[in-house]
């Protein structure tokens, strides 16, 4: 029994996808962990930078917070002195009040005593009141000048609170402005990562483990670029502390493209397009294995003879 055969056509732009996209499939799985790093590096830079213009914009406007929630502080100890004081005040007003109503008494009393040492009592109890009345009378003056000095701290105070809560609003004005700003491209950003994530094998996950370690402690140093400063005599620097690099490092992330960390300073390290032209472009004057000398040209030989030719003639 035999089976026939169908031919499917598949049309021209679905196998100019197919082959693009297997093409990136293959570009994808060829790259090293250390070209995988360097392009979540790449995004995690572009996103420190805009987070970074949010988070001052944030930290300015916690700042303004914090300032008129001082303000609200100590105008609330102010308010509670202001209170005691006119409390105080008026207690010693009052105190003056009753002792004015027994000198009263006692200046009754003293113009109806019947003898000289009944008016002489009278006199020492009035000095006496007398004594009280003028200790109250400044206690209450002392008071009334604390607070006419709390008031105007208040009036001062409220007009610093006024201007504070001017910035205040625009701090919150500029973080919202500053947040609507960047959060389309925060959330291409992010979604770009998210995608770089899913392209590291297991075999990437200790790597990966350094990598997010550094960024953490170290930010954009996290990784550096080898910085080729004379390939013949293999002099090679990190690009973040300036320190020599062993050329069997540069090697290894020439040929292999395996994590490598520079010796001092602990970061990563990686090849940027420039390091990686120059490493790759063969040494002149350096013939390649195989390659045969080119022979000496004889043309400044005929030259001679022509022009000794002519000489003769």
């Amino acid at each position: 029994m035999g089976f026939a055969r169908i031919h499917y056509k598949v049309p021209t732009g679905l196998t100019t996808t197919l082959a693009m996209a297997g093409a990136g499939w293959l570009m994808e799985s060829s790259m090293h962990v250390t070209e995988r790093l360097v392009r979540l590096f790449r995004v995690d830079q572009q996103l420190r930078g805009l987070t970074s213009r949010l988070t001052s914009a944030e930290r300015f406007l916690v700042e303004q917070a914090a300032a008129l929630e001082k303000i609200d502080k100590q105008r609330k100890e102010l308010d509670s002195q202001l209170k005691q004081l006119t409390v105080d005040a008026m207690n010693h007003e009052g105190e003056m009040k009753r002792v004015d109503e027994k000198m009263n008494k006692i200046r009754t009393q003293m113009e109806t005593a019947q003898t000289n040492r009944e008016y002489k009592a009278f006199l020492t109890e009035m000095n006496t009141f007398k004594a009280d009345r003028d200790e109250s009378e400044s206690k209450a003056i002392e008071s009334m000048q604390k607070i006419d000095g709390i008031k105007a701290k208040i009036v001062e105070l409220d007009g610093q609170r006024a201007d504070r809560n001017k910035m205040h609003t625009v701090a919150v004005t500029d973080r919202e402005a500053r947040a609507s700003e960047i959060q389309t491209r925060l959330d291409e950003l992010k979604a770009q990562r998210a995608d770089l994530a899913t392209k590291f094998t297991p075999a990437d996950k200790d790597s990966v483990a350094v990598y997010t370690r550094l960024v953490q402690q170290r930010g954009d140093e996290a990784m550096a670029t080898v910085e080729v400063h004379d390939r013949k005599r293999h002099e090679y620097t990190c690009g973040s502390c300036q320190m020599s690099i062993p050329i069997e490092a540069v090697n290894g992330l020439l040929t292999s493209g395996r994590l490598t960390r520079c010796v001092s300073c602990q970061c990563i390290l990686f090849l940027d397009e420039e390091a990686n032209t120059i490493l790759t472009t063969p040494v002149a004057g350096k013939r390649e294995k195989g390659e045969k000398p080119e022979k000496a040209s004889k043309t400044p030989k005929v030259a001679k003879v022509a022009k000794v030719a002519k000489v003769e003639s």
